[in-house]
Order: structure tokens, then sequence, then C-alpha cells
């Protein structure tokens, strides 16, 4: 919550970027260890790329970055008064004391909530389109 938005935004960006690039080295090491893959049918020996399989790809279609704050403020002022009285006296005669306290607060209250969210969403692609036709061709001539 302490960083400014700017800021947030770059390391999204950044995160996104090196995710995505760690995606795409890892569907090509599968890609790799697919063409390397043998598997024997019959007495026909076949690799994983030569039999259709293919490695996913993903790619981040959209990225949300969302901050909710709350700010709230009050101010209250309270005064008090007690009063305490005692009296005595005789015939014709009557005395009175009294003692006042009075008391007087002001209090100040500021209070802050905030929240923030970061999504991303990555979707499934097919291999790109020269990768699918490197793999036909290297098929063909095995």
């Amino acid at each position: 919550m302490s960083a400014p938005l700017p800021q947030i935004i770059e390391q999204l960006g950044l995160s996104i970027a090196r995710a995505q690039s760690a995606m795409d080295i890892n569907s090509v090491a599968i890609a790799k260890s697919m063409a390397e893959t043998k598997v024997m049918i019959g007495d026909e020996e076949h690799t994983l790329l030569s039999l259709g399989f293919a490695p996913s790809f993903y790619a981040f279609t959209e990225a949300t970055v969302e901050a909710k704050l709350s700010f709230s403020m009050s101010e209250t002022t309270e005064t008090s008064v007690d009063v305490s009285v005692s009296g005595g006296g005789g015939v014709g005669f009557v005395m009175f004391a009294a003692s006042v306290d009075v008391g007087y607060a002001r209090k100040f209250s500021v209070g802050s909530e905030g929240q923030s969210s970061i999504a991303a969403r990555i979707v499934s692609l097919p291999p790109p389109d020269q990768l699918t036709a490197v793999l036909r061709r290297h098929n063909e001539k095995n």
C-alpha cells in the first residue's frame, strides 16, 4: 500500500514479461523433449512430435491492478461537570459547600484502510505456425 502507482504498474509489467519468457522457454524445452522421446509402435520408432503431440504455449491476455482506499476522521468534544454538595447547620443558620470539577476533553480519531489486488489471465495458445511448419517438414524427411 505504500508503493506509488507508477512503480506498481512498472513492476507488474516486468513481472509479466519475465513470466512470459519463462513460459516460452518451457514450451520450447518441452518441444525438444518431445522430439527426442521415441516410442515403438509395432516395429516402427516414432517421436512424440511425429505422432502429432505438440507442446502447449501460454500467453498473458490481461492484467489488472486494483486498489481500494478508505479514510475516516472524527472529532469529539466532551465536557463533564461533577458537583458535590455538602451542608451543615444548626437552628436558623445553614452553611453549604460545593466543589465543582470541570473536565474538558477533545479527541481526534483518524483511521484508514486499504486493500489491493493484482490479477492476471493466462490462456493456452496453439503452437506458432512456423513451429508447426518446421515440424511437418522434419516429419516428411524422416
